[in-house]
């Protein structure tokens, strides 16, 4: 089992945006000094959600502080930059971290920023497995030309190719973020593992990851690989004393950040959004993931695992809001709750 810590650089309402990111950058530092596996990073633009607008970049200053640990992208929004940009940055970490790079990708919302970075709601709500593909070839070819309707250029080399990387994979690996069927079975058509949210329970996860099986098979590819697929699953780990305790931290902050947050959202064709009641929700994910003390949490990513057959974890510990309280939650993490699960 490989438990990591998935960083948004959450703004909570007081806060400066360089606090935020402050907090993002040591939490990732101390994630490898306490022996996780991995740290993902969000990806927003224009909301207080989470203030780092490009987890490539961010995932570059983290590879280069960091001599272990994995850094990935959670995710990288493929509709609102081209994909041979993207897939040229990819490789460049791929190469110089040593294979340490996880490329997370995925649709993003229809929001204001398809807007202001001029691709169109097309590139969201259809555009997405052109692009895909579109990224998959620049990281797995020596040479690449397009020619649909949204990507047409001649022929041009990959430099730098990921499989110049001595001694490691050829290509980083590449993981998608799924919320619907639709995009569950582009991701096991192509063999991508999965990217599961937070706000997912262990039941839809199970019928997602079975789904993307089934799916996966049917376009031919080896059992073997299909089973042992390496899924992500997103949470939250809150570690205390008490469940209690725990549930109360995240109660005093997450709330009023989800609010500020999601509030900020703008879509760019003025379409009515539905959004979560913030303690409501924050309520569900101390009820569903890793929120008490070590044993609890152990447990129930343990009861995770078991009930979906996934092994990896990203997992926020940003949700007190404060520097110090989060780097003590991620050291407990390591010191206390990863050897319960060894």
């Amino acid at each position: 089992m490989r438990v990591g810590t998935f960083v948004l650089a959450a703004q909570f309402p007081g806060q400066g945006q360089g606090e935020a990111l402050h907090r993002a950058v040591r939490s990732a530092e101390v994630a490898e000094e306490a022996g996780l596996d991995s740290v993902w990073l969000a990806e927003h633009h224009f909301v207080p959600y989470g203030v780092c607008p490009s987890a490539v970049t961010l995932a570059a200053l983290l590879l280069g502080r960091t001599r272990r640990i994995r850094v990935g992208t959670a995710v990288s929004v493929l509709p609102g930059t081209h994909p041979v940009a993207l897939g040229e940055q990819a490789a460049l970490l791929h190469v110089t971290s040593g294979g340490r790079f996880s490329l997370g990708v995925g649709r993003g919302g229809p929001w204001v920023d398809l807007e202001v970075f001029g691709s169109g709601i097309e590139a969201y709500e259809s555009g997405f497995p052109d692009a895909l593909d579109l990224l998959l070839r620049w990281l797995r070819e020596p040479s690449v030309a397009a020619a649909s309707e949204r990507f047409s250029f001649r022929e041009v080399a990959v430099v730098p190719r990921p499989d110049e990387l001595i001694g490691g994979p050829p290509v980083p690996e590449t993981v998608v973020a799924c919320t619907s069927s639709r995009t569950v079975r582009l991701a096991a058509e192509r063999a991508l593992p999965m990217l599961l949210g937070m706000h997912c329970g262990d039941e839809e996860k199970a019928e997602m990851v079975a789904f993307w099986q089934r799916c996966a098979l049917e376009a031919g590819h080896p059992r073997e690989m299909v089973l042992e697929a390496p899924h992500v699953s997103a949470g939250v780990a809150q570690i205390a004393s008490s469940a209690a305790d725990a549930s109360e931290i995240l109660l005093k902050a997450m709330p009023g950040w989800l609010k500020q947050g999601l509030d900020a959202h703008i879509t760019i064709d003025g379409r009515v959004r539905v959004m979560r009641d913030p303690l409501a929700y924050t309520e569900m994910l101390c009820g569903l993931h890793p929120v008490g003390p070590p044993q609890l949490a152990a447990d129930r990513l343990a009861a995770t695992a078991e009930r979906t057959g996934i092994r990896r974890f990203a997992l926020l510990v940003e949700g007190s809001g404060e520097l110090a309280a989060t780097e003590e939650n991620i050291r407990r993490l390591g010191e206390d709750v990863l050897p319960l699960l060894r």
